[in-house]
């Protein structure tokens, strides 16, 4: 009885109307991107951001604004973040985080730019050898700078 009901209001909705209420009643996401960025020396960029835990390290990144694409925002956030440009190539990951946020990373290379930190959120911003990774970097960060060397191999896909 009441999915008839819902049916028959549905119907009377009238143009966005319908739109907006979904809106309204369903789960807003957050998107986020990250980027394992290599330089022409194959090491990877890495950043200590001022909101992050002390002495912590990780992948440049941020979040997408709307209408903005995945690859256009990674490449938003890094040059605002570092002064860098970056080519994107590859999507290593799609994560769901904590409730309401999902995770974009890509394997990105290094375009161009120079070195210029945003002092409102980045502290630092280093290329390490991807065998030199610093103490302090994060575990999933760590993971997904292997998986992307995997993908770089010559066995891989790339």
């Amino acid at each position: 009885m009441t999915n008839t009901v819902l049916a028959k209001l549905w119907r009377l909705l009238r143009g966005r109307s319908p739109w907006y209420v979904l809106w309204l009643l369903h789960a807003k996401f957050i998107f986020g991107v990250s980027g394992v960025v290599l330089n022409d020396d194959g090491q990877v960029l890495l950043l200590r951001h001022r909101f992050w835990s002390e002495g912590s390290w990780g992948l440049p990144g941020g979040y997408i604004k709307r209408r903005e694409t995945l690859q256009d925002a990674l490449r938003r956030e890094v040059r605002e973040e570092t002064g860098y440009l970056i080519e994107p190539l590859a999507l290593l990951q799609l994560v769901s985080g904590y409730r309401l946020r999902l995770e974009a990373t890509f394997l990105a290379r290094l375009s161009g730019g120079a070195l210029k930190l945003d002092p409102r959120e980045v502290l630092e911003a280093r290329f390490f050898a991807p065998d030199a990774l610093p103490d302090g970097l994060l575990r999933s960060h760590r993971a997904l700078i292997a998986f992307a060397r995997e993908m770089e191999s010559p066995r891989g896909n790339m």
